[in-house]
């Protein structure tokens, strides 16, 4: 009897066989395929995100082809998010279109979103944070653990906090 016969039948089995491994990682793969289509129903077959993600909404969430978004990263997609093709997103990375007021009683029951935008061939880096209404440009790199708190144009190297643009690309 092999390992798998054995699990099914109730018998002690050894989780490590490598059928069985391979059953889990099929299993793994086909829900999160099925996960990355329900939480973002607009999202072409090339968009690969590493679980766990979050966001509030998933339907404004647009994104071209071929990308990456690593483990842990964070969407407040309360305002669209527009995303090219070709970017990357480090881990952690977090996106926020939702704000407060700062008049403490309209903060006790109201909030606002700006959107954000990320052009193609982008690279955010882990543990970026993207605040409401900022545009970035095509092909940008955003330092790890930078604040993007304002407009980053094309061809950009920004780091910090918050973000400054310290070089030119090209």
């Amino acid at each position: 009897m092999n390992e798998k016969e054995k699990m099914l039948s109730g018998d002690l089995y050894w989780a490590g066989d490598e059928e069985l491994v391979k059953d889990r990682e099929r299993c793994k793969a086909a829900l999160k395929e099925e996960n990355t289509r329900r939480l973002i129903p607009n999202a072409p077959e090339s968009l690969y995100i590493q679980f766990p993600f979050y966001c509030d909404y998933g339907y404004n969430i647009d994104c071209g082809e071929n990308v990456f978004i690593n483990a842990n990263c964070v969407f407040l997609d309360v305002a669209k998010i527009t995303i090219g093709s070709h970017v990357l997103f480090g881990p952690a990375v977090q996106i926020y279109t939702a704000s407060h007021p700062l008049d403490y009683m309209t903060r006790r029951k109201l909030e606002f979103a700006k959107p954000i935008s990320i052009g193609d061939d982008s690279w955010i880096g882990g543990g970026a944070i993207l605040m409401p209404g900022v545009s970035i440009g095509n092909r940008c790199v955003i330092g790890a653990g930078a604040i993007v708190t304002k407009d980053i144009p094309d061809d950009s190297l920004a780091v910090g906090n918050p973000a400054k643009v310290i070089k030119k690309l090209i």
